[in-house]
């Protein structure tokens, strides 16, 4: 490939890369300054562009700047958390990982630094820790988050009263609770129930989904962070430190980075935290509960949960049977739901008929009773004046593929053009995806075999 070629490749590549790309020669001249990093920046490229980068970026302390570091001393950074402030003062958060270039000699040619825009994200965080703090700060009832307790779980099939005996034993001590169900199955009303009927009623109740935020910030949103510890860094609390004396909820603790996980097990070790970038450590006295929705065995194997951190979370183990075990539990929870949604709602539907007792009897609930919650009230939503909830009023996917006809058939046609045919059952499979993953959009997609944007389409497509 010719030179000019190679250029020009490597031009186009950069550009259409959703990240942002600075790239300067050894001499510290910018020579490529992608698109997503002047969006990024709000720098025109030709602001940018064969100019010398440190006169362009002479707000960045030298020391700080991981251009510079590559340039100087060929010190490579990987994922870094950058903030800083561009040319219209507007704050900007990124995760930047810079490498120093050679050529086949050995000899220093360029640097290039890749940067994640995490600006949105960041201030959610910020958001997430200020929130939770004024929870903390007052122990008022008004200011705490839903508070769910034993009474509030219904169920009286024999696994299930069995499981519920072993949490109500869990909360008369301080041992860390391990609690696995699939998706749907209440995980959270348990750990609530737990905490507010411990010797920790009175302090913080605080939970965190791992799963949803980048190593960098969930690290920082745990354990808090200390001015100077990065750039733009504060002296923050984190959840541990809010949730002193209290209980804190990991939830999907095998979604935590496997390094996190690691100083995870440290302070359940020795009961202490210290802040990002800081030097002091700080005594806490937190009750961890955590969640799995998958078996931990497999999470183990496939280098997703640490072992040590499992068997020392699960001092207390909780395992919730998922609801397709205990069909004695479906009419129960439906009714409670029928009632909560009668009030919500401001209808008269006082019961459920025979034949939609049979047709929620007969389901296999993939989504658990967070599926049985969605089909009443979406059915209790739509009623109108009637006072008993018809079969025909239970939008229940069919098992198999979701589509009419019995259990596990593909269902009839009815006269249907084959395309049509195709978009019900596909149709089906999308909803019945979304119930099994609570609505996460990222979740169904991956269970689907699907491309973000391509479901995004498709949920746009049958409304």
């Amino acid at each position: 490939m010719k030179a000019k070629q190679s250029q020009k490749l490597l031009h186009d590549l950069c550009h259409a890369m959703k990240e942002g790309i600075h790239i300067v020669d050894s001499g510290g001249i910018t020579i490529v300054y992608n698109d997503a990093m002047s969006a990024l920046e709000k720098m025109r490229r030709e602001e940018v562009l064969y100019k010398p980068f440190r006169e362009i970026f002479s707000n960045i302390p030298e020391d700080e700047s991981t251009l510079t570091r590559a340039l100087k001393h060929q010190i490579s950074t990987e994922r870094k958390h950058q903030t800083y402030l561009n040319k219209n003062g507007k704050e900007i958060s990124t995760i930047n990982s810079t490498f120093p270039i050679f050529d086949y000699d050995g000899e220093l040619i360029a640097a290039i630094e890749i940067a994640e825009d995490i600006t949105d994200i960041k201030t959610l965080s910020n958001t997430i820790l200020e929130l939770k703090s004024d929870i903390t700060v007052s122990n008022s009832p008004d200011t705490q988050i839903n508070k769910y307790h034993f009474s509030d779980i219904l169920g009286k099939s024999k696994k299930f009263a069995d499981v519920l005996q072993r949490a109500q034993k869990a909360a008369l001590s301080s041992a860390s609770v391990l609690i696995y169900g699939e998706t749907g199955t209440g995980k959270e009303l348990f750990a609530q129930s737990i905490h507010y009927a411990s010797g920790r009623r009175g302090r913080p109740f605080l939970a965190q989904n791992c799963a949803a935020l980048p190593e960098s910030l969930l690290e920082g949103i745990l354990f808090g962070t200390a001015r100077g510890g990065f750039t733009g860094a504060l002296d923050r609390q984190g959840l541990f430190e809010q949730a002193d004396g209290g209980t804190l909820l990991l939830d999907e603790i095998s979604a935590m980075p496997y390094t996190l996980q690691s100083k995870l097990l440290r302070i359940l070790q020795e009961n202490y935290v210290r802040r990002i970038g800081g030097t002091k450590d700080i005594p806490i006295d937190v009750r961890i509960i955590a969640t799995l929705n998958e078996e931990p065995e497999t999470l183990m194997e496939s280098g997703r949960l640490r072992r040590d951190l499992y068997y020392r979370l699960k001092m207390i183990e909780v395992v919730i049977p998922p609801l397709r075990e205990r069909s004695d539990d479906i009419l129960v929870l439906a009714e409670s739901f029928l009632d909560r949604y009668n009030n919500k709602f401001n209808k008269q539907v006082w019961m459920l008929s025979d034949g939609a007792k049979s047709k929620l009897l007969a389901h296999d609930f993939p989504g658990n009773a967070r599926e049985l919650e969605n089909i009443i009230m979406s059915a209790v939503a739509l009623s109108g004046a009637e006072h008993v909830l018809a079969e025909e009023s239970l939008d229940i996917p069919l098992r198999g593929s979701g589509f009419s006809g019995a259990p596990g058939d593909l269902g009839s046609m009815n006269g249907a053009a084959l395309d049509e045919y195709m978009e019900a059952i596909e149709k089906n499979l999308i909803m019945q995806a979304l119930t099994n993953n609570g609505g996460n959009i990222t979740k169904t997609a991956n269970q689907l075999g699907l491309q973000r944007q391509a479901l995004q389409y498709k949920l746009k497509k049958y409304k």
